[in-house]
């Protein structure tokens, strides 16, 4: 990418455009712009974002953007297919061992069971908890429940009089 980023650059410098005025025109930061140039693909947080800014700044500076995009997924084939030799040997030996394993002959009589844990038991255990809450709860509510006041004192019902002369 540092190649790429160079040409870049100097094709910019050719054509007489600084880089201000190119991020001006692409729309881009200048540290944007700058990355690019120097290639610092760790800059960018998606590798498609990077490409389609690499694609419209060829476009800018007038370069054919299909020799330019070869050359950038050379870039990215080589960044991203070096794995290493242990990893290839320790897939390939894991694939041996499921295969190795899937071969085995099994029979019923061989083929070892899980054993299954029963929950009723317990489902049933807290289930008697809540009733026995409930029961108690109703229980303490009825001892507590003040009596019902009644009204000792009766309302006397008032007389009226009538005075007349």
């Amino acid at each position: 990418m540092k190649e790429l980023g160079e040409y870049l650059k100097q094709t910019r410098i050719s054509n007489g455009v600084s880089i201000t005025e190119a991020c001006e025109d692409l729309e881009f930061s200048t540290s944007h712009l700058e990355n690019i140039e120097s290639g610092n693909v760790k800059a960018f947080k998606d590798i498609y974002e990077l490409k389609e800014s690499v694609r419209a700044y060829a476009k800018y500076l007038g370069l054919k953007d299909d020799k330019v995009m070869e050359e950038f997924n050379n870039f990215i084939f080589q960044h991203t297919s070096r794995i290493s030799l242990e990893d290839i040997q320790a897939a390939q030996k894991k694939k041996e061992a499921l295969e190795a394993e899937q071969k085995k002959v099994k029979s019923p009589y061989t083929k070892e069971y899980k054993e299954k844990i029963n929950l009723w038991p317990l489902a049933y255990f807290f289930a008697g908890i809540v009733v026995l809450f409930v029961i108690v709860y109703i229980i303490v509510n009825s001892i507590n429940r003040a009596p019902k006041r009644i009204n000792e004192l009766k309302v006397r019902e008032e007389v009226v009089y009538e005075y007349t002369n």
